[in-house]
């Protein structure tokens, strides 16, 4: 079990303790739930009085938090990113060197020093794995595939013919890097395949959550930008060009031919349609549909998608339709009376 005294974890995240420097860590914790040897942390000021009725062995607050009596205080700029930090030193990492026995790998293979390949991994001619990076039970890795250092490809993952993979990339179980894009072409009485010759490019930094598959170019790269992070069941078609720093929730699907700005962010089963431009810092809501062109940071939502201001008025004024429809019928129902007194005295006048 990994063990930190709170002086070792206010040196790591550069916080300034007030309590007992020694008091051993062997756990992180929500406020709520933390006991005795957990760490937690209060994100304002407003939680004093949880952060008094904790057990916890200590907790991060900002710099503003107010001081407790016999509570250990590791205080920071920002408690959330403290604690984070924090949490990277009780990740247990298992890391491994050298060729498992059971693995095939073709004789020209390169695995660096320090990298590791898993049981049952498949690596076939012509891949070159990094420095320290770990290819993990039961993955596939196709022909001329590049692997970049300190990269962790899950088990079960499959890269296929020329994908490359840049550094300190992570690939969850199940991802598919490179498989065919879906491009076919009517020849009058059959859907005739159009092959698909080009590649994947994964960037620096990127992560891609388990069972996401993105489909090698018709012709050229489908390319994901440095820093992107991809939720799992994520889909992009072939021809694709993401930006830098994007962030797709689950189930987002992106056309082919279509071209995602730096810092964009799409909300779960967000589906982008084919050959559109999405600009930089696009913000879009869950379940929309994008059918055109985004401007740089837009904010949309629905189907299609609109700007969000809009999108909001409208399910409000959706709202007040049961009421106005009320109305309208009791006014229907007063007209209609009006409208049979009025038959009823012409109807009762001398001719």
């Amino acid at each position: 079990m990994i063990a930190h005294t709170l002086g070792e974890i206010a040196r790591e995240i550069g916080a300034s303790l007030e309590g007992l420097a020694e008091r051993a860590v062997r756990g992180m914790a929500p406020l709520d739930t933390a006991g005795p040897g957990e760490l937690c942390y209060a994100e304002s000021p407003e939680l004093v009085d949880k952060v008094r009725g904790t057990s916890a062995a200590g907790v991060i607050v900002g710099e503003d938090f107010p001081a407790i009596a016999d509570c250990n205080l590791l205080r920071v700029k920002n408690p959330k990113v403290g604690f984070v930090r924090a949490m990277e030193l009780f990740r247990v990492e298992e890391r491994f060197s050298g060729v498992h026995v059971s693995a095939m790998v073709a004789d020209d293979v390169q695995v660096a020093d320090e990298a590791g390949v898993g049981p049952l991994a498949v690596l076939e001619s012509g891949v070159c794995v990094g420095p320290r990076s770990q290819i993990r039970a039961g993955a596939f890795v196709g022909r001329g595939v590049k692997i970049g250092a300190d990269c962790d490809i899950g088990p079960n993952v499959v890269l296929l013919d020329g994908t490359i993979v840049g550094d300190r990339c992570i690939l969850h179980p199940g991802v598919v890097l490179g498989s065919d894009g879906y491009g076919f072409h009517w020849m009058g009485d059959h859907h005739h395949k159009i092959p698909q010759l080009g590649i994947v490019v994964i960037e620096d930094d990127v992560e891609i959550g388990a069972n996401t598959c993105i489909d090698r170019a018709t012709l050229g790269e489908t390319r994901i930008g440095r820093g992107s992070k991809f939720d799992n069941l994520v889909h992009i078609a072939h021809n694709n060009q993401i930006g830098q720093h994007v962030l797709l929730t689950g189930q987002v699907g992106v056309a082919g031919s279509s071209r995602l700005g730096n810092g964009v962010v799409a909300g779960g089963q967000a589906g982008i349609a084919d050959h559109v431009e999405i600009g930089d810092g696009v913000q879009i809501g869950a379940q929309s549909g994008v059918i055109g062109d985004l401007a740089a940071g837009e904010k949309v939502w629905g189907t299609p998608a609109r700007p969000m201001g809009r999108v909001m008025r409208e399910k409000v004024a959706l709202g007040k339709v049961p009421d106005l429809l009320k109305a309208f019928r009791r006014q229907e129902k007063e007209l209609q009376a009006l409208r049979d007194r009025i038959a009823s005295l012409e109807g009762g006048q001398p001719e």
